[in-house]
């Protein structure tokens, strides 16, 4: 939901944000915490503040709009405990994937902003509200999430298409007209393509193919797994109906032909009528609530897609903050790195699957969020790791630091986290 009607789409583009949140990662983020060089990979995730600047010195009405763009939070993580080890006392972090640690940095910025509004010591986001002792979001700005992946969970279930053999080729409707897709590094020139697979890990594990299957089809990716082990293909290979397809993928971009899913560790939440296991397209439901992967202990934590779905009807600030606010804290667009990504997966995991949520509380309501991807490649993602090391030695993992995950919001000018 875009607020005020000079807020316009003009604005920011995703390479903006993106390219914003990587040149703040590398200045502004303590070592402490960052992937191990040539060894480790992590996810980044920030949370960015668009404000419009007047701009007076342009006369008439049709001046042209400057913004401002900052971030204001900042996380990396790839980890969650798993349900043995969480505690009652609350003393333990259960969640460190990226987003969720940019999230809550965020609240620790919406706190700090609420506190200068409400002691009138400077310039706040936050101007008194309607109601007596209740604040609301100044007009003349918004808020941008990015994540340099995309979301575990429902969001991560996207279709491959027959061309695809390595996790960094994007899916979308204009792909298979223009294979060549324009970015730093060049990381998905047919030259590089072997050098952005992980053979130990579960993103380019091959299916078993049945006679009669051409070479290439029955290819099996995972990326949304963060920390899960590999995924055996349970089957071989089978012909799959209209329907399951439909299911699974809508619409295939330029008409090419969907064989497979990205996979997704991320396990559906008991009561849910799970995945079905079939081959290729139709391993997994699609829509339905999951909690994050784990290697071997279960965990209780809700997938990043549904985290997303949910502050995208609850907002950001959380129970406690909404005691104080007019109305809640939303995001108005959410900006995803170069990865394998899927429109269609990300709305249907962000916004398709609340539209039927209704008796809410007044001033919540499901956001018509924008949904954007980046063509710029995370410099500690998998991939990007990956193609830097070639053939080095040793085996490539997630970042070792977490639960300890690198942090960082605007009070970080002043004291650490």
């Amino acid at each position: 939901m875009v607020r005020g009607p000079a807020l316009t789409q003009t604005m920011w583009t995703a390479d903006e944000i993106a390219r914003l949140c990587y040149e703040h990662y590398g200045t502004r983020l303590p070592k402490k915490g960052k992937p191990e060089p040539n060894r480790e990979w992590t996810l980044l995730a920030a949370v960015v503040k668009v404000q419009l600047v007047a701009d007076w010195a342009c006369g008439g009405s049709n001046r042209p709009t400057q913004v401002t763009k900052e971030v204001v939070s900042m996380g990396t993580g790839t980890k969650c405990i798993g349900q043995s080890k969480m505690r009652k006392s609350g003393d333990i972090l259960n969640d460190s994937h990226a987003e969720v640690i940019a999230r809550r940095s965020f609240q620790r910025y919406l706190h700090y902003q609420l506190h200068l509004a409400a002691a009138l010591k400077e310039d706040s986001i936050f101007v008194p509200g309607t109601q007596r002792g209740l604040w609301k979001l100044r007009p003349d700005l918004l808020f941008v999430f990015f994540s340099s992946h995309t979301p575990c969970g429902d969001a991560s279930i996207i279709p491959m298409l027959e061309f695809e053999d390595q996790p960094c080729c994007p899916v979308s409707r204009d792909w298979a007209n223009n294979p060549s897709v324009e970015a730093d590094g060049n990381l998905e020139a047919p030259e590089n393509k072997k050098k952005c697979e992980d053979l130990g890990s579960p993103v380019t594990k091959k299916m078993r193919l049945e006679p009669g299957i051409p070479d290439g089809v029955g290819h099996h990716q995972s990326f949304g797994n963060q920390e899960s082990g590999p995924i055996p293909p349970s089957i071989s290979g089978s012909n799959l109906t209209t329907q399951e397809l439909a299911t699974v993928t809508g619409m295939a971009p330029s008409g090419a032909k969907v064989v497979d899913v990205y996979r997704t560790g991320a396990k559906c939440v008991p009561g849910e009528a799970g995945d079905s296991g079939k081959p290729g397209a139709a391993y997994h439901q699609v829509g339905l609530l999951r909690v994050k992967p784990g290697r071997g202990d279960r965990t209780c934590s809700m997938s990043c897609s549904d985290k997303l779905a949910r502050w995208n009807v609850l907002g950001c600030q959380g129970a406690l903050l909404m005691h104080l606010l007019e109305k809640p804290i939303y995001l108005s667009a959410v900006v995803i790195g170069r990865c394998p990504y899927s429109q269609e997966a990300m709305q249907r995991a962000l916004t398709g699957r609340c539209q039927n949520v209704s008796a809410l509380p007044k001033g919540f309501g499901v956001q018509e969020v924008k949904i954007q991807q980046s063509g710029l490649l995370f410099e500690h993602s998998r991939c990007a790791v990956q193609a830097k090391r070639a053939d080095g030695p040793g085996r490539l993992v997630p970042c070792g630091a977490d639960p300890e995950s690198a942090k960082w919001n605007s009070l970080d000018h002043f004291r650490n986290c």
